[in-house]
C-alpha cells in the first residue's frame, strides 16, 4: 500500500510538531509520524523547560537568531493558547572575581543579539535573591519557564486544526530519495508496513536523526554527522525553594553549569550535569539518575547557595542531548540541512537540535516552512 502526502515530518517532539504545524498553516498537506505511542517522549519530555533569552549564542548563528525569534513567538503562543508559563527572569552569577570575564562576554553577546540584560553588583543581586552568594550577576528579564507537555499538546492541536495529521506508533525505517520525483518513505506500524510518497521529507527525529538519515538512500553519507549523546541529570530540592528566579553559574565553555530551575509550582531542581555516554544508539541509553552524583551537585551548588542543607537533594530525572560534537570539541551551530547543503531536492535534515531547541521550536517551524516555500 502506497499513500501520498505533500509533507512528511519524522518526529513528534516539540520541534517536529512546530514544523508540522507551520507547514500545515502554509497550506501543505502534512503528516507528522512518531515511533512512540505519545508525543514528546524523547528529548522534549526531559528538558529543563526553560524559555531561554538568547544571551549565550554566537551573534549571527542559527542558535542566536532562532532562540531570540523563538522566544518572542513562544511567549505570544503561550498567551494566546492558554499554555502555562512564567516570565520569571534569570540571574547568571559569578561566585568569584575571576568569573567576571565570562559575564562580560555574555553581556556583549546579549547586546549583539539584542537581548536585554542588566549588570548587577552583589548588593543589588542579593536584594532580589537574598539566599544568593555572588560577586556580580547578570539579570535576564526575558528568561522564563513553560509547561512543555501543554505546549506540545497545543502544537498538536494547531497542526490538526490546520488540516495536518499525527500518526503515532509509526516508525520510519528508510527512505528512497529520487531526483525529480517524490521520496518514498517506508513506515512500520503494528498493523504492518506501508510506503508514503512525499514531496517534502523533514527529519526531526532528535536522538535518532543521524541514524535515520543514514538510511536515506540517495543521500551522500558525508552529509550525515556523527552523533554523540550527552546525559544531564537533575536533582530536586526537598523543601521550599530559596529562589524566585532561575539562577545559573557563569558558563564554562559550552556548558551552562549546574543551575537552579523552577517548575510552575515553584519547586526547585538543580541540573543538568554533563555526562558523555559511550553508547552507539539511543536505545542503549540508561536514563536512571545516579544518586552518588549528589555530593558533586552539592559542591557546585554551594558556590552560589552556601546554605544548601546537607542531604536535601533527591534524584529526579535525566535527559540526553543529541549532539553532533564530542568531548573537548567546540559546540557547532544548529544544522538545518536543505538541498543547498546536501543537494537532494525535497529533503530537510535537522541535526544537533539541543538547547535552545524548545525555545526555538516555533522559529524553527517558521524557518523550515520558509525553506519549503523557497524549494517550491
Amino acid at each position: 500500500m502506497t499513500e501520498r502526502v505533500q509533507a512528511l515530518v519524522v518526529g513528534a517532539g516539540v520541534v517536529g510538531l512546530a514544523i508540522g504545524r507551520a507547514l500545515a498553516l502554509a497550506g501543505r498537506e502534512t503528516v507528522v509520524v512518531e515511533a512512540a505511542g505519545a508525543i514528546g517522549q524523547g528529548v522534549s519530555s526531559r528538558s529543563s523547560e526553560v524559555i531561554h533569552a538568547g544571551l549565550y549564542y554566537a551573534p549571527g548563528s542559527l542558535k542566536a537568531q532562532l532562540c531570540v525569534r523563538g522566544k518572542t513567538l513562544l511567549y505570544d503562543f503561550c498567551a494566546t493558547h492558554g499554555v502555562p508559563h512564567a516570565r520569571c527572569g534569570k540571574l547568571v552569577v559569578a561566585s568569584a572575581p575571576d568569573q567576571h570575564a565570562a559575564l562580560h562576554v555574555l553581556r556583549q553577546r546579549a547586546a549583539a543579539n539584542q537581548v536585554p540584560v542588566q549588570w548587577l553588583e552583589p548588593d543589588v543581586a542579593l536584594a532580589l535573591e537574598p539566599a544568593l552568594h555572588c560577586t556580580a550577576a547578570l539579570f535576564s528579564p526575558s528568561t522564563g519557564i513553560v509547561d512543555s507537555h501543554a505546549l506540545m499538546l497545543a502544537l498538536q492541536g494547531g497542526l490538526e486544526q490546520a488540516g495536518g495529521a499525527l500518526a503515532l506508533l509509526s516508525s520510519v525505517q528508510a527512505a528512497t530519495l529520487r531526483p525529480g520525483r517524490s521520496a518514498v518513505v517506508q513506515v512500520a506500524t503494528a498493523e504492518g508496513s506501508f510506503e508514503i510518497e512525499t514531496d517534502l521529507l523533514v527529519n526531526a527525529a532528535g536522538l535518532h536523526a543521524c541514524a535515520l538519515a543514514r538510511r536515506f538512500r540517495g543521500l551522500d553519507a558525508r552529509h550525515v554527522p556523527k552523533e554523540h549523546f550527552a546525559k544531564g541529570s537533575y536533582f530536586t530540592l526537598a523543601g521550599p525553594s530559596p529562589f524566585s528566579r532561575l539562577v545559573y553559574p557563569a558558563p564554562v565553555d559550552a556548558w551552562l553549569g549546574l543551575h537552579v530551575t523552577l517548575d510552575l509550582g515553584g519547586q526547585a531542581r538543580f541540573g543538568p550535569d554533563l555526562e558523555w555516554l559511550d553508547v552507539g544508539a539511543p536505545q542503549a541509553i540508561d536514563y536512571a539518575v545516579d544518586a552518588s552524583r549528589a555530593p558533586m551537585f552539592e559542591t557546585a551548588i554551594r558556590r552560589y547557595w552556601p546554605a544548601l542543607p546537607a542531604g536535601s537533594l533527591r534524584p529526579d530525572y535525566s535527559g540526553v542531548r543529541p549532539r553532533i560534537h564530542g568531548p573537548g570539541e567546540a559546540a557547532p551551530d544548529f544544522r538545518i540541512d536543505g538541498p543547498s547543503r546536501h543537494g537532494v531536492a525535497g529533503l530537510v535534515n535537522l541535526f544537533g537540535i539541543e538547547s535552545p531547541g524548545l525555545t526555538s521550536a516555533l522559529a524553527i517551524g517558521e524557518f523550515v516552512a520558509t525553506l519549503a516555500r523557497d524549494l517550491g
